[in-house]
């Protein structure tokens, strides 16, 4: 796998010349070309990416599945994700590229906070669709980082990264909103994540893994954890983790309520390895041991 380890290398791969700031560059998508170079096979970029493209073409390939660039969205990429470009069809269009490096967060509060935007984590196909004021708002904030790339002193990080993490936070505002008006869209989501839940707890398919986790219930639902645990927290205030519990407690009482089977054998059949951790997350969650639930039904 090819890593593009720097701003400068990047530049370089866009036909572009050498960036002003070694740590941080605003790209206009309209004075860029892909050069031939195999790295687009297959790569990872050292560094965080922000992309808003307004009538880029193309596909990208992320893990296994394709996505068509799309009009007028933002989507984010972490460092060391894996992508793929296909030259044959890609064209930069037009939009703006926010690359800024881990180094350049160092000493800086926000490298602390960096993680908590979940949506660097997001899938391509569940980018942020930007209304004309909102994608107004960014580039004007774009525009201020790149003004201050052109002069650097003492104050530059600290502006710069002032500025990215607005844009960051006016993010988070727009993809509340955007969960909020596809509210049609997300019901429909949300009434499949209940129905898979179902399936989950009431097959006994030996494919399945024993104990439901957070990334296989993103696998069934082609979407990405954080995606969907904060669709699902957005929408009924719990994330996936939450749910998945609740719905392992119900099958629990359900079985420590209506059948003789041993606290360990309920553990097993719900896909714990140690009944320990069952009783553990049974406490935890209802303040009772699993015999002392048991015990309120004798």
């Amino acid at each position: 796998m090819n890593a593009i380890q720097s701003v400068s290398e990047f530049h370089r791969l866009l036909s572009l010349p050498e960036p002003r700031h070694p740590l941080v560059s605003v790209i206009n998508l309209s004075e860029s070309i892909f050069i031939e170079d195999d790295v687009w096979k297959g790569f990872v970029n050292r560094f965080y990416c922000v992309a808003l493209k307004r009538e880029a073409k193309g596909k990208i390939r992320y893990g296994q599945l394709h996505y068509d660039y799309d009009k007028g969205v933002l989507s984010f990429t972490a460092p060391n994700q894996v992508q793929y470009l296909d030259l044959n069809t890609v064209e930069c269009g037009l939009g703006y590229l926010l690359i800024f490096h881990p180094d350049i967060l160092l000493g800086h509060s926000l490298v602390s906070k960096i993680n908590d935007y979940h949506f660097f984590s997001y899938a391509v196909n569940e980018a942020l669709h930007l209304s004309a004021e909102e994608e107004e708002d960014l580039i004007t904030i774009l525009k201020k980082i790149d003004k201050e790339c052109q002069h650097i002193d003492k104050y530059t990080q600290e502006i710069i990264l002032s500025q990215i993490e607005l844009l960051l936070n006016y993010s988070n505002r727009f993809y509340e909103r955007q969960f909020i008006t596809r509210k049609n869209h997300n019901n429909k989501l949300i009434a499949k994540f209940e129905q898979l839940l179902d399936e989950f707890f009431e097959s006994t398919s030996a494919t399945q893994p024993a104990l439901l986790t957070v990334q296989h219930m993103a696998e069934l639902m082609n979407l990405s954890p954080n995606y969907l645990s904060d669709l699902l927290r957005m929408h009924t205030g719990q994330n996936t983790q939450q749910h998945i519990h609740q719905r392992l407690i119900e099958k629990a009482k359900e079985k420590l309520s209506t059948t003789n089977l041993s606290v360990s054998e309920i553990a097993f059949t719900l896909g714990f390895e140690h009944a320990q951790s069952f009783s553990s997350l049974f406490k935890k969650k209802t303040n009772l041991s699993p015999v002392a639930f048991r015990k309120t039904f004798n």
